[in-house]
């Protein structure tokens, strides 16, 4: 069960747990999801406008609460609740009246043995309130331990999401970490996945180098920094190009940052694409550039490796030095430092025979560490784990 899943109305929102939802089907478990489906729309939709929130809130009552997706059901749980900015720790405690009904409707026609919730709160925490009668895992993608529990009452609804848990599944060992510092008993890496292009890659279009991110426009992905490593760059490559792919908050700014630096010409922003869309753009372009911070493990960077696209993010993160511990094709510069960036950058396109190996050595780090079946036996495996 998650908080954040593909939908009609959304069909990107949380792709990552339906992926590992199929991993885990394609392993030998039978799923069904549960998703909890907050009515009120966000904050930004009031001021978006006119009938920014009204349409956001249609939107949201008209998503039909039974769905069905790529085979798996999945049932819409509405809730609502006061404003994340401030109340989003105890989400759970309003989601759970309408989590306990659905369970027991689910239980009559789907004897579930446990249940697995994508983070702690709200979805491990409304879980808990439940009080089901089947052992609780609990998959903490970063946001549980670097954001939500540094609110006010966070860190008490993290640690009684996390303590509730059986298990905890962590996308890293630093988030593992975190995790059990926060009131985990038990933890286990599993690592998220990406699918693996049959061999051999198809040859990448001619034309100009192009470097690309993938990710929502929020400050901490920096892609500030890359658009100024463009700007430097344009002097040795001055036909280079930047794909940004995705959309957010900060895409207004990045765009005035690309003109005021002169660079507008040679960066396409894409918005928000589908999955299938995000991942065939990656491997049209030469290197995959996201030195954000805060990156508990990122799919992102592993998407790209398995077609060969060798990838760049930033020492001292969770889910960066793991990737880069696991093998070659992924490079580390220390965050905010836009001069090593750009000579990481430099060093890889000026040398095409490097840059060739590089995707090469990237795509089999994601073969032996990385792939969607590997996490759907891990997680099938840590589901025996807490039912022995």
């Amino acid at each position: 069960m998650a908080e954040f899943y593909p939908s009609v109305r959304d069909p990107v929102l949380g792709v990552w747990a339906h992926r590992q939802a199929l991993a885990a089907r394609a392993a030998g478990a039978e799923v069904h999801v549960l998703v909890l489906h907050r009515l009120v729309p966000p904050r930004a939709s009031f001021t978006g406008g006119a009938g920014g929130a009204g349409e956001a809130l249609s939107a949201r009552i008209r998503e039909p609460h039974r769905q069905t997706r790529d085979g798996i059901p999945v049932t819409f749980i509405p809730f609502v609740s006061p404003p994340r900015e401030r109340h989003y720790p105890g989400w759970g405690a309003w989601a759970a009246p309408g989590l306990a009904l659905a369970l027991a409707r689910l239980r009559r026609s789907f004897p579930f043995d446990l249940i697995h919730a994508h983070n702690a709160v709200p979805a491990g925490d409304a879980v808990r309130r439940t009080h089901p009668r089947t052992p609780l895992v609990v998959s903490v993608h970063g946001g549980d331990v670097l954001y939500t529990s540094t609110r006010s009452r966070g860190a008490e609804a993290v640690a009684q999401g996390l303590g509730a848990a059986a298990l905890v599944l962590a996308n890293s060992e630093g988030i593992a970490a975190m995790a059990r510092a926060q009131g985990a008993s038990r933890t286990r890496v599993v690592h998220l996945g990406a699918d693996l292009p049959a061999p051999p890659l198809a040859p990448r279009p001619g034309g100009p180098a192009t470097l690309v991110t993938v990710a929502h426009l929020v400050a901490r992905k920096r892609h500030a920094d890359v658009l100024r490593a463009l700007a430097v760059l344009g002097a040795r490559h001055p036909t280079l190009r930047y794909a940004v792919v995705g959309d957010g908050p900060e895409r207004i700014a990045l765009e005035g940052l690309a003109a005021r630096l002169g660079v507008a010409e040679r960066v396409d922003f894409h918005g928000q694409l589908a999955p299938e869309e995000a991942i065939e753009q990656t491997r049209r372009c030469t290197l995959f550039v996201m030195p954000s911070t805060e990156e508990a493990f990122g799919v992102a960077y592993i998407e790209a490796m398995a077609a060969g696209v060798p990838a760049i993010g930033c020492r001292g993160e969770p889910g960066p030095e793991e990737i880069a511990a696991a093998g070659d094709g992924f490079m580390l510069v220390p965050p905010g430092d836009i001069e090593r960036l750009t000579q990481r950058i430099d060093e890889l396109l000026s040398d095409p025979q490097r840059l060739r190996e590089a995707g090469q050595r990237a795509r089999a780090t994601v073969a032996e560490n990385f792939t969607w079946s590997r996490c759907g036996e891990e997680t099938l495996d840590a589901y025996r784990q807490v039912l022995a």
